[in-house]
């Protein structure tokens, strides 16, 4: 296992989609400043979190869970992407962009799920 959160690649890529859910939603409507843009900002924020936290327990179940707590947060910011593009917050290359980060963090946190149940 990483010696630190900050070794583990899901945490690297997971904080760019935090960065990159900023720079996207700094366009947003101010009347969405406490509706759909913090809760992008919030769900996005709690992926690396939870992979951190995880990270720092001591048991491998713990750190599943706090990765299973990622994954959540995850789903939960690719719905919030669609209501961003439903509502036409975001254009469609942002959109795309964000989906397709979106989805190679869930591949990387599958990865690292199955390489905890494995050992």
């Amino acid at each position: 296992m990483a010696r630190s959160y900050r070794d583990l690649v899901a945490w690297k890529e997971a904080v760019e989609l935090v960065t990159e859910i900023y720079r996207k939603t700094q366009i947003f409507p101010k009347e969405e400043l406490y509706g759909l843009t913090s809760q992008l900002r919030r769900s996005a924020i709690s992926i690396p979190s939870n992979i951190a936290e995880g990270q720092g327990r001591i048991s491998k179940g713990e750190f599943k869970q706090f990765l299973g707590n990622a994954r959540g947060s995850l789903f939960e910011l690719g719905t919030q992407i669609t209501i961003a593009d439903n509502l036409g917050y975001l254009n469609k290359s942002d959109v795309n962009d964000l989906l397709e980060l979106s989805a190679e963090v869930g591949r990387i946190l599958n990865g690292l799920l199955t390489s905890i149940k494995a050992k």
